[in-house]
């Protein structure tokens, strides 16, 4: 049984050599040239894997696999992106993707990269996280406390996911910059202060500890007062 992909890529000449180029490798490929469309197709397609764009028109890749993964649709995607910063990449990541490759590319790499995601196959649906009253579902990425939603940036998100995933744990600010904004060597450490103050004030203050000169501890049976 050949293997059937979706390629969402905007730009005609790059589209139409990864289609030719794909094909030749035994996949059948279908082109969309929009992220609406492209996400249509993924949706309805039945496609065993969907190389995507980030800079598209009508809507962008990182919102596709948002959306994708709102509608509880595992099936592996492969972001394309000229954007090669590591928060660029980090934001692919956790919107969904299961893998980002920085244009330009290695033709060879993203066949491999390909083939592994097939042999590795639709992901489980992430487990909801929760934490007393608060859950993090890292598939939707929706937040709520006590049946409410909580609206979290992309950052905030991922100091909660991290944060949750340690329950009771003391967790030190090197780890945070390691984990959540990888560059620790280049981000001053008070920024985690700034970002515990941002969460805090959305998820309630006696959620959050702070161990003094150790870290911060996620309360596990917070509870609305």
């Amino acid at each position: 049984m050949r293997v059937r992909l979706l390629l969402v890529e905007d730009e005609p000449r790059l589209g139409r050599a990864l289609v030719r180029g794909l094909s030749a490798e035994g996949f059948v490929v279908d082109l969309a040239t929009d992220g609406r469309d492209g996400l249509d197709r993924a949706l309805h397609g039945g496609y065993d894997a969907v190389v995507l764009d980030v800079m598209l028109p009508a809507m962008s890749g990182y919102d596709v696999v948002r959306a994708l993964r709102a509608e509880q649709h595992w099936v592996p995607v492969l972001m394309l992106s000229a954007k090669d910063g590591e928060y660029d990449q980090a934001d692919g990541l956790d919107a969904g993707a299961d893998d980002y490759l920085t244009k330009p590319f290695s033709y060879v790499v993203l066949v491999a990269r390909l083939r592994a995601l097939l042999r590795r196959g639709a992901p489980e649906r992430p487990t909801v996280l929760t934490a007393g009253d608060l859950t993090l579902d890292p598939a939707s990425r929706r937040v709520t406390r006590a049946g409410a939603e909580i609206a979290l940036t992309a950052r905030e998100f991922a100091l909660l996911e991290y944060l949750i995933r340690r329950p009771g744990d003391v967790v030190t600010k090197i780890e945070l910059l390691d984990h959540v904004w990888d560059a620790a060597d280049d981000t001053d450490p008070n920024v985690v202060e700034v970002y515990v103050g941002y969460l805090r004030r959305k998820i309630g203050r006696s959620a959050l500890e702070t161990v003094r000169g150790a870290g911060y501890r996620l309360v596990t049976d917070v509870t609305v007062g």
